[in-house]
């Protein structure tokens, strides 16, 4: 089996974000100008609810690819491809940054 090369750079929550768990999906919603931005909201399943909540102590994308292959049957290339896409859709829509030293 090849070896994955995964980043072992941490990514948490902004700030600019709050979440809630409403009936097994969690709901993340950018603050925007002091507002809840509702046109931009965020609906995750129970595996991206999952994600998220790793990203609340801060969690790498290895440390996802891990956590998923324990507890699915899938390949950890395809984890990986699959959580890559995730974090840099997050990333880009700002839900979540690098965590600082």
């Amino acid at each position: 089996m090849p070896q994955v090369l995964l980043s072992a750079e941490k990514y948490v929550h902004s700030s600019r974000v709050v979440s809630r768990e409403v009936a097994g999906e969690t709901l993340v919603v950018p603050i925007r100008g002091g507002v809840g931005d509702l046109d931009s909201i965020f609906s995750f399943n129970p595996l991206g609810s999952d994600l998220w909540n790793l990203l609340t102590g801060g969690a790498s994308v290895e440390e996802m690819v891990a956590w998923v292959v324990e507890r699915y049957e899938v390949t950890a290339e395809q984890a990986a491809t699959d959580i890559e896409a995730f974090v840099a859709e997050l990333s880009r829509s700002g839900l979540i940054h690098p965590q600082e030293s």
